[in-house]
């Protein structure tokens, strides 16, 4: 090997560049030792690292890629690279990798002025940006959308502790969403959704609704909003709020059930799961009347909730069965798995409620959905910006990918 040389070549994209420019190189019998290809708004840039053999003459390479590349009216650069630098490139490709996803309603520049600087910070290097929302249009660019840009980072951060911290203070500063997860076989490979339903799938807590019915909503508002924030014991503050259920006329239930409302974008993520070959499931410390309605709703594939005990037609103010607190729900994920043949690295789970957390905590991806500050600030990843269907940037998935034109 006689000399490296890193060839850039930038103009307005057509066809057939990345041909011509190697085609010159193959006269020279050059390894081509990395490369990559970007297009911004019709705009392309193309890098070439190339290996040139000893016998061959650099100067006349260069020359006649010169030529070529003026012939498609483009302009090229050319920057040695010495072995030394070749060999720290090379020894780089051990380091962990990592992606961190930057989701919003609309992405401004400071937005990105202040992740990246982040970044920096914390000693990590960013090796590629790409957008994986759909394309704006100009005339409602103003207009709150959704957005994503998803960053490959190389390195370790220097105080991972620290680093989170920061990236969770941004979030709240901005009304962003920010991710940072490693880049792994895992990542596309995820082929279990586990869900709670009360303000995750639905935009309520039933047993909420369930109290406006019987009369005593402020009293089951006040224990149900203690026991989210994780102030109360979940089990204990269910059979609270449960015990002042007790009368109710059952016939409600089909009412409630048709009042409730999906959270944005959960319709779209199901669905798209559905598609990609997920496997979903609701597992929740509600109801199995109202997960079973969801479940007809959405096409879930499993639903584990709590069964209201009814007699007479009246709500006697307990459940068959035990109890789906917590830690049950870790227990229903972990067997959940064990029933699809998949690793706990393959499941995500999502959730609002302290009661999500040991689940959200021992899937490979638990992610905090528009929840309570001690839930956001415990789980691995939050998204409070945008609707659910925001997991699947996550994912990795860009609209274009999930049907979303853009």
């Amino acid at each position: 090997m006689k000399d490296i040389l890193l060839i850039n070549v930038f103009g307005e994209d057509k066809p057939g560049v990345t041909s011509a420019v190697t085609t010159v190189l193959s006269l020279y019998e050059v390894t081509i030792l990395d490369i990559g290809q970007a297009v911004i708004h019709e705009q392309l840039n193309l890098g070439l690292l190339a290996a040139i053999p000893s016998e061959a003459d650099t100067e006349a390479l260069i020359a006649q890629v010169e030529s070529c590349v003026s012939d498609l009216k483009m302009r090229s650069k050319f920057l040695p690279i010495t072995e030394q630098r070749y060999q720290q490139w090379v020894e780089q490709q051990g380091k962990s990798r990592h992606i961190v996803t930057l989701l919003a309603r609309k992405i401004e520049a400071q937005h990105l002025a202040a992740l990246t600087a982040v970044v920096s910070q914390y000693q990590l290097n960013i090796d590629k940006i790409i957008r994986l929302s759909g394309r704006i249009n100009l005339h409602e660019s103003d207009q709150l959308g959704r957005a994503c840009v998803e960053f490959s980072v190389r390195g370790d951060a220097s105080d991972p502790h620290a680093f989170k911290k920061s990236l969770l203070e941004l979030a709240h500063q901005y009304d962003i969403d920010i991710a940072f997860q490693e880049d792994n076989i895992f990542r596309r490979n995820r082929r279990l959704v586990v869900f709670d339903m009360d303000s995750t799938l639905i935009d309520a807590e039933v047993i909420d609704e369930l109290a406006i019915e019987a009369g005593v909503g402020q009293q089951v508002a006040e224990i149900t909003e203690a026991a989210m924030q994780g102030k109360l014991d979940f089990r204990q503050s269910f059979e609270q709020r449960l015990a002042l259920l007790k009368g109710l006329d059952a016939s409600v239930l089909p009412k409630i059930a048709q009042r409730l409302r999906l959270n944005e974008g959960a319709e779209h993520l199901i669905s798209t799961l559905k598609k990609l070959g997920f496997k979903t499931a609701i597992v929740s410390g509600g109801f199995s009347f109202f997960g079973e309605y969801l479940q007809e709703i959405l096409g879930v594939d499993y639903v584990y909730a709590n069964q209201l005990d009814v007699k007479d037609g009246l709500v006697t103010g307990c459940v068959k069965g035990d109890i789906i607190d917590g830690q049950r729900k870790a227990d229903l994920l972990v067997e959940l798995a064990g029933r699809e043949g998949l690793m706990l690295e393959q499941v995500i789970a999502v959730g609002d409620g302290a009661n999500d957390l040991p689940m959200l905590d021992i899937a490979g991806l638990g992610i905090a959905f528009r929840a309570k500050p001690l839930v956001e600030a415990s789980a691995k990843q939050a998204i409070s910006s945008l609707g659910l269907d925001g997991i699947l940037y996550l994912l990795g998935y860009s609209d274009k990918d999930t049907g979303i034109l853009g």
